[in-house]
């Protein structure tokens, strides 16, 4: 079984207008709302094989803080510039080529990719928030494999979430 959690950046800063998008980094709420995320994957005991990453400043430095709390370590991070603002296919594409030996991967991006991956995949979503976890299952050994037809919903996680 190979699995994925989607992980949207956080809330990103908006003071600096001529900051070009791919530069903007993560504003407080998402300094504030990310170590949250990282607090309950790791209460989750989910680490990944491996994060991929959009090379933008905000998925970065997203990436960076959930990998500080699973003891996953900021060199291995693989940013990926073709995972900024990108369509599903793309997001696949670059999940399809990777090794069978990872069996867990984060991937840290954006909307609107984000969502249409999800409706893609067969999953139901309005708007994975900033800081959101969409994790999906598929049955298959094979990461060249996985489509909507082996894929199910494993979970969504997000800041504002009410715990049961």
């Amino acid at each position: 079984m190979k699995k994925i959690i989607l992980i949207r950046h956080g809330k990103s800063a908006w003071d600096k207008p001529f900051l070009a998008d791919h530069e903007r980094p993560l504003a407080e709420r998402g300094l504030r709302d990310v170590p949250i995320m990282g607090e309950r994957l790791l209460r989750r005991g989910l680490k990944p094989d491996l994060i991929l990453s959009s090379s933008a400043k905000r998925a970065i430095q997203t990436a960076e803080i959930i990998a500080s709390y699973l003891e996953y370590s900021k060199n291995d991070i693989v940013s990926e510039k073709n995972l900024y603002h990108c369509s599903p296919e793309i997001i696949l594409k670059y999940l399809r080529m990777q090794k069978d030996k990872f069996d867990l991967i984060f991937v840290f991006g954006h909307n609107p990719g984000f969502n249409d991956l999800i409706e893609r995949l067969g999953g139901k979503i309005d708007n994975l928030p900033t800081s959101g976890l969409y994790g999906f299952r598929f049955d298959t050994d094979h990461w060249a494999e996985i489509s909507a037809e082996n894929a199910s919903f494993w979970f969504l996680d997000f800041p504002k979430k009410k715990k049961k």
